[in-house]
């Protein structure tokens, strides 16, 4: 075959890469051609830069299990081993609240991702041959979206706005309710600890929701790859449809609708491990989770290997670990807000209360027509400030891919995320006003 739109499918050839993603690639893509000496500062992707948790670290360097070290590395069983099903378990035991044990079935894979996948899997799409969509917010992590294009699987995304002030808007329960009965979805998702927006959801809120869930009898799906990440001094437990107790929302245990997807990319500083899991109260969606998770054999035996280290660690110990994470993101983001601002005070920046992403808008500084990927696409391309006799460019993630509806400000929108290391992040508000200036400049 000749041509490559006649080699591939219909999905192949409509495919793009990510949003959060497109930017490396291209950036790579120019050092290739053009051999310059421009150090990119990508804070496009949440790829943590810290170190990982040393339990883990000790596991690497110093290997105790028998087959691995003589090199007999076969398959595990599709669920995973008991110890790393156990890590899963100890870190969420480790952030209830006291008197609450819900029954945990779990199950691991290659990263949190495939997670998602699998879950999609089995919380929508035809019910007896009626299709039913995937309830969540908008903006919404893209991953999301992306599989769901992948999957064929139907998303309804509720609206959310930027608001002026930098503040995402509340979503209220009438609104769920008339998209439930309009729109007939299987599954409700939210994140937490939101990425990309920052937004805490606070655990009345979860409960809230759970209680739309039961009523309506449809699965409560929950992202916590960023449980414990939360910036606000209120908070007492950390938010969690794990800590929805039968008090608050009677019948959530005889319910059976919880499935969380969880992850040990954020933390524990593993974004490299491929570790995620899925965990659920229901027994059924485990049984069949695992029944279609055959097909692709296990994860990495060697990464399970490394990530049941945490299964040994004293909840308490998980506890500070998490605390100290807090700390340092609480002081990463609000630097940024600040140095932001300093630099053009009418930028909208979100001041974020979980996760690790801020939100940038430049409506308030940029001409009409201004589009977030292009200036993405020039800075990946193009772009090149010097500092310190250094040049420099920035990666950042256009919006409009963490978008499932058309908001009329997401061509505005960037997510920041506040991965690397202090001195590369004190970089980030001079390179992405600087570039702004630059790139403005040369638009029409």
């Amino acid at each position: 075959m000749k041509n490559l739109d006649l080699a591939t499918t219909d999905f192949f050839n409509s495919i793009a890469p990510s949003c959060i993603r497109k930017s490396s690639i291209v950036f790579s893509d120019r050092l290739k051609r053009t051999n310059e000496s421009v150090s990119a500062i990508n804070v496009a992707i949440g790829n943590i830069s810290l170190p990982t948790h040393p339990a883990m670290l000790r596991r690497l360097l110093s290997v105790e299990d028998e087959n691995l070290k003589k090199g007999v590395w076969r398959y595990t069983q599709t669920e995973g081993i008991d110890s790393v099903n156990q890590t899963f378990k100890n870190i969420i035991k480790s952030f209830l609240k006291p008197g609450l044990e819900p029954e945990l079935f779990t199950m691991v894979d290659t990263g949190a991702s495939h997670i998602m996948k699998l879950v999609m899997l089995g919380a929508c799409g035809k019910f007896k041959g009626v299709n039913r969509p995937l309830m969540m917010l908008d903006p919404v992590y893209t991953n999301y979206i992306s599989i769901g294009q992948e999957l064929g699987r139907e998303i309804v995304a509720i609206d959310r706005e930027l608001n002026a002030d930098g503040v995402f808007s509340d979503i209220e329960t009438d609104t769920i309710e008339k998209i439930i009965e309009e729109k007939n979805p299987s599954a409700f998702l939210i994140i937490p600890y939101d990425n990309p927006s920052g937004t805490l959801m606070t655990q009345e809120t979860i409960n809230k929701f759970a209680k739309i869930c039961i009523k309506h009898n449809i699965f409560f799906v929950s992202d916590e790859a960023y449980r414990g990440l939360y910036y606000r001094d209120d908070i007492k437990f950390a938010p969690s449809i794990w800590n929805i107790s039968e008090d608050e929302v009677p019948g959530i245990n005889a319910a059976k609708i919880r499935i969380s997807i969880e992850s040990f990319s954020k933390l524990f500083n593993a974004c490299g491990l491929r570790m995620g899991a899925l965990v659920t109260d229901n027994q059924l969606f485990f049984e069949q989770a695992r029944a279609a998770n055959t097909t692709y054999l296990c994860p990495s035996c060697i990464d399970q290997y490394i990530a049941s280290a945490i299964a040994f660690e004293d909840q308490k110990e998980i506890q500070g670990w998490v605390m100290s994470l807090r700390s340092y993101y609480k002081r990463i983001l609000s630097e940024l807000y600040s140095n932001l601002k300093l630099l053009m005070p009418d930028l909208i920046v979100t001041q974020p209360e979980a996760a690790i992403y801020s939100m940038v808008d430049v409506r308030n500084v940029v001409k009409p027509g201004f589009d977030a990927n292009d200036f993405v696409m020039y800075c990946a391309s193009k772009g090149s400030v010097e500092i310190n006799g250094i040049n420099y460019t920035l990666l950042v993630a256009p919006a409009a891919g963490f978008y499932k509806n058309n908001n009329p400000y997401a061509n505005t929108q960037m997510r920041i995320a506040c991965v690397l290391n202090d001195k590369e992040m004190k970089l980030v508000p001079e390179l992405f006003v600087r570039l702004l200036k630059e790139y403005e400049g040369k638009r029409n």
